[in-house]
């Protein structure tokens, strides 16, 4: 728990402890995330860490660390056939580029199109991506595994690597 606190997120990331989910392991803790935008929420998502000191067949180990992520998207970005096969490499080339040593991870990724009809308040058609994952990590340092959950979440919404920036996006521009 200590080396999931000890992450430290870029601005635009707000990391903080929920409570976390029941009956899932004897022990288990869980941070909430959302990445803000100037005047808005752009992703939401829920990293867990389960411990069974018992250790689980499927788990391959003792710890398993589970996220949920959920952003709105473009309709644009949407209609992108190989968008699940993108939003899947952008956990795999996390975990590999923070070196988060890992066994059995599985997962989904999920597009969806919502239309609201009648009194229903908000745009009338919303695209979504929600990507669910769970691994097991090799080492007991959890860190690289918080380094590249926070960087999942800065390629949902597009974010530039830290120190680039887009045209437009400069200070004073």
């Amino acid at each position: 728990m200590a080396a999931l606190r000890s992450v430290e997120p870029r601005p635009e990331i707000e990391l903080e402890p929920v409570r976390p989910p029941q009956r899932l392991a004897p022990w288990s803790y869980a941070l909430s995330c959302d990445v803000t935008g100037p005047a808005e929420v752009l992703a939401s998502g829920r990293l867990v860490l389960l411990h069974d000191p018992d250790g689980q067949e499927a788990w391959r180990g003792v710890l398993r660390l589970v996220a949920y992520v959920t952003a709105e998207l473009d309709a644009e970005l949407a209609s992108d056939p190989f968008l699940p096969s993108v939003g899947w490499s952008w956990l795999t080339e996390a975990l590999e580029s923070t070196e988060a040593s890992y066994t059995a991870l599985g997962g989904t990724v999920t597009e969806t199109s919502s239309a609201r009809f009648g009194d229903i308040a908000g745009p009338s058609q919303t695209e979504d991506l929600e990507l669910r994952a769970s691994w097991t990590p090799l080492s007991s340092d959890l860190k690289p595994h918080g380094d590249a959950f926070c960087q999942l979440m800065a390629s949902v919404v597009g974010l530039p690597p830290v120190g680039v920036s887009l045209f437009g996006q400069r200070n004073g521009s």
